[in-house]
């Protein structure tokens, strides 16, 4: 999948992440109706395992993660939508995707190239 890789991608993230996972940027959220609007699809490449875990966010507040995906895609934020593998459907929600819950970002240790992502979902 060459498409997907980043020209600065570290030698670590070329050698781990080989999943395809699809992110969904949420773009609105409507004040009277709650109504979400996202931008269209996009695929990254990841690596990621499923393991429920009750986590606090940035802001105090508790919930279970599911979904433990790493990456080296920046922007990816709270409220955003997730799906392991790809999907070109225009609604996340109809789609199966994951809702981001926290996002934590780690520097790229070995070869400095660009930073790592753990999106928890």
């Amino acid at each position: 999948m060459p498409s997907l890789a980043f020209r600065r991608m570290s030698a670590a993230a070329a050698w781990s992440y080989t999943a395809t996972a699809t992110l969904w940027a949420l773009q609105s959220r409507a004040d009277w109706n709650g109504a979400l609007t996202f931008a269209a699809p996009v695929q990254f490449l990841c690596d990621y395992k499923a393991d429920a875990k009750t986590r606090t966010d940035a802001r105090g507040r508790e919930y279970t993660s599911r979904l433990s995906i790493y990456t080296e895609r920046a922007g990816i934020k709270q409220g955003d939508r997730v799906l392991i593998g790809t999907s070109t459907a225009a609604d996340p929600v109809l789609a199966g995707a994951d809702e981001v819950m926290d996002v934590a970002r780690f520097g790229d240790t070995l070869d400095r190239k660009a930073d790592d992502y753990l999106v928890l979902c």
